[in-house]
């Protein structure tokens, strides 16, 4: 999608009611690196198209000053301006104060502009052809820096938040998990978006703290942890059984397992060898799940004490 299509999908986004402030105004915020607004009642329209271009994968200006727009991109004739492009106009009283807008269409003496904080809200607005002091056009800027999804998932997989879950490209509910802990860890916005903000404190970020506890505990009420015990505990008995009494595993299944394969081996002499054998058979197979049930385990307590599991 262009920088055009993606600020016309926010038509009709408004302040919030009263003292409430809109996410959605704040997320355009922290998508250009400044999260530390935290009312939408900040001038917005700077932060509206620096979203909608960084959402697009072309880096804005990255500031909250309109007029910071004045030196983006490449200088274009009013007589040629198109839609998309965008215009800057004065606003307030003072040289630095200025409003930035999407240009939607240009009709004599007037010019539509596509723009956030227009009436507190994202609309279509005309405004007098003579007030533009510029209009910009994205030909000489650089694509926007910011990470594809999969990038930051390996990112915060590599820093410790292993809730991220697969590497998959999609922001899902473990990889909003993994965001949004991320962001309380270092007092960022709790939104579950990536933007400049959060891919910069990525790159500085330090690997995820593990506390004493965790380092040296195991995890509690886990059932993998308690079905390895309950398989260690039978692998035991079954072994000790087996060798102790020198008879196969008192277990239906595996008398009937016994019966068939003395039938089978009857055929060919081999009856006296399997009585002498299947004990020291059943043995190796209960000691089999012993060892597997002790790297179950041992594998899950590792993960609980790095950080992998809960």
């Amino acid at each position: 999608m262009t920088p055009f299509d993606i600020a016309r999908s926010y038509i009709g986004t408004t302040e919030g009611p009263g003292p409430a402030d809109n996410p959605v105004i704040l997320e355009m915020y922290a998508s250009v690196g400044h999260d530390w607004v935290e009312h939408d009642s900040v001038a917005w329209c700077a932060a509206f198209v620096g979203h909608c271009l960084e959402q697009a994968g072309i880096r804005s200006t990255r500031k909250l000053t309109a007029r910071s727009y004045l030196d983006w991109g490449v200088p274009v004739k009013t007589a040629d301006a198109q839609q998309g492009d965008i215009g800057v106009i004065p606003r307030g009283r003072s040289s630095w104060q200025g409003h930035v807008f999407f240009i939607d269409r240009m009709e004599g003496a007037w010019v539509w502009g596509l723009g956030g904080n227009q009436s507190d809200a994202v609309n279509i607005k005309r405004y007098p052809v003579s007030k533009l002091v510029g209009v910009r056009r994205a030909g000489n800027v650089a694509p926007s820096l910011t990470p594809s999804v999969e990038a930051v998932q390996r990112r915060l997989k590599a820093l410790g938040y292993h809730e991220v879950g697969s590497i998959d490209g999609i922001i899902g509910p473990r990889t909003r998990g993994a965001i949004l802990a991320f962001r309380d860890d270092y007092d960022l916005p709790l939104i579950p978006v990536v933007d400049v903000a959060l891919t910069d404190a990525l790159e500085q970020a330090a690997p995820r703290a593990i506390t004493p506890e965790r380092a040296s505990g195991a995890p509690k009420d886990s059932r993998i942890v308690t079905a390895s015990n309950a398989q260690i505990g039978l692998g035991v008995l079954g072994t000790a059984g087996s060798i102790g009494s020198q008879i196969a595993p008192a277990l239906v299944e595996a008398e009937q397992a016994r019966d068939m394969a003395r039938r089978a081996l009857s055929l060919f002499g081999l009856e006296a060898w399997l009585t002498i054998a299947l004990p020291w058979i059943a043995a190796a197979i209960f000691l089999a799940v012993i060892v597997y049930a002790l790297h179950a385990r041992s594998a899950r307590i590792e993960d609980h004490r790095t950080g992998k599991t809960l």
